[in-house]
């Protein structure tokens, strides 16, 4: 469960959730592979983390708007003219 890996201290990132026991918020970890980023570059880049803290990540993502209603909207294209 992702409990296990995910902590909120209010020291630590104004109390964000984070990995345990370092400063790696959890946001930063889902935005790193929403870009594009993979679960190897992410080893490489924080040397403190496993393989597991990075899918705990994910499944706390996937925790938080699995019951969320999230509206999507269209991008609209504005014209400029001058």
């Amino acid at each position: 469960m992702w409990y296990h890996h995910i902590e909120q201290k209010d020291e630590v990132l104004r109390g964000k959730p984070v990995i345990k026991n370092t400063r790696i918020g959890a946001d930063l970890i889902l935005e790193k592979i929403g870009n594009g980023e993979t679960i190897e570059d992410l080893l490489l880049a924080y040397h403190t983390l496993t393989h597991q803290d990075i899918l705990t990540c994910i499944s706390y993502g996937a925790s938080l708007v699995r019951n969320e209603s999230v509206l999507l909207q269209k991008k609209q294209r504005i014209r400029r003219y001058t």
